[in-house]
């Protein structure tokens, strides 16, 4: 029996290091955003406006095409803010690619009849019940906004998929069992949970966190002792929402959380990473920088090169072929990993990416 087109190119993919297949494209179409989050950094170069537009994306629909793109995730920066964002989507479309909005869910709103008709799905970050997201999102009724957003495409669309993706640290770490109230309050489908980021340039860091930066979103040893304990009670009090799925993470992967940042202070071993986002992923950036994920280093950029000369230039070969992920040093306090299994997208492609973790890239 011959083995689908897809797994034979995934596992050329694995064996060679150069890119036959790409399941998965995280697209940036923008580079601002409409929050002002004390644990990214991507608003503070709001001045400096940036995006992808239609004339820098159709020359490499081929590409697509050929490496049979299966799912774009509009990430950002806030992708709602793009000048023309829907001719965008509707290029993808006309290939059949599934596309998934991450939003911060200011916009919903105003684009809900183009969301609804353009993207299979929402993913909203979620960052604590009403007052702890307003804080941490620095925008007043940042919550209200989200949750009238939701409401309106549910209300459009009942059975629209809309999950939602909350990243934790000092702020909102003891706000977990609210975070999951708030999210079947406002009709969320789901809600998947990532710790906040604090050791690598992703995110718009113009260099690593200063030990004073780290400090104010990372736990101190003490609250990652009250965090496991909060964990605990959490897994207990919602184990009909870890049996439905409504929690995204197994029990086992949710005290993963406390553990990395107990190796930030050094009292524990950072989690093992599962990852084969370089091999069946990429990200392009507003500016067309191509990176294997957000965290590592850049291989190029569409605005010189195809994708597909970028992807398997010899520097990005290389990366693939010495990338270990178990002992390199970005794979191991990795906060966002993805998985794809084997036989993903074998079937008709559906409202979520199968990696067998929280939404991708989340």
């Amino acid at each position: 029996m011959a083995f689908p087109l897809d797994i034979v190119k995934r596992q050329l993919n694995q064996m060679t290091h150069r890119i036959y297949s790409l399941p998965i494209l995280v697209l940036m179409p923008h580079s601002r955003c409409n929050c002002r989050c004390l644990m990214c950094d991507i608003w503070k170069a709001n001045a400096n406006k940036q995006e992808i537009s239609k004339e820098d994306l159709v020359p490499h629909l081929e590409v697509f095409r050929k490496f049979r793109v299966r799912q774009v995730l509009l990430s950002g920066g806030e992708a709602l803010m793009h000048s023309n964002l829907w001719r965008l989507c509707e290029l993808l479309r006309e290939m059949s690619i599934n596309i998934s909005l991450l939003s911060t869910g200011l916009l919903l709103k105003r684009h809900s009849m183009e969301i609804i008709r353009w993207c299979d799905e929402v993913i909203v970050s979620l960052d604590g019940s009403r007052q702890i997201h307003d804080k941490i999102r620095n925008v007043p009724q940042a919550f209200d906004r989200l949750a009238e957003g939701v409401g309106v495409l549910k209300a459009s669309k009942s059975d629209y998929r809309i999950t939602g993706r909350c990243v934790l640290h000092r702020e909102n770490y003891f706000d977990l069992p609210y975070i999951i109230d708030a999210a079947h309050e406002i009709g969320l489908d789901q809600i998947s949970f990532l710790a906040a980021d604090v050791s690598t340039t992703a995110f718009n860091r113009p260099k690593k966190w200063d030990d004073k930066q780290v400090a104010e979103v990372a736990l101190k040893p003490t609250e990652v002792m009250q965090f496991r304990q909060i964990i605990e009670r959490v897994i207990s009090d919602y184990a009909l929402d870890f049996e439905s799925g409504f929690v995204a993470e197994s029990p086992r992967k949710i005290r993963r959380l406390p553990r990395y940042f107990a190796a930030l202070n050094q009292d524990d071993n950072f989690p093992e990473p599962i990852c084969n986002a370089p091999w069946v992923s990429t990200v392009i950036e507003a500016d067309g920088t191509v990176r294997p994920c957000f965290f590592h280093q850049p291989f190029g950029n569409i605005h010189d090169r195809s994708l597909d000369q970028v992807l398997n230039s010899e520097n990005a070969v290389a990366f693939r072929r010495n990338l270990d992920v178990k002992s390199n040093p970005i794979c191991q306090k990795c906060t966002c990993s993805l998985f794809l299994r084997p036989g993903s997208f074998l079937k008709p492609v559906n409202r979520t990416v199968d990696t067998g973790k929280s939404p991708a890239y989340a």
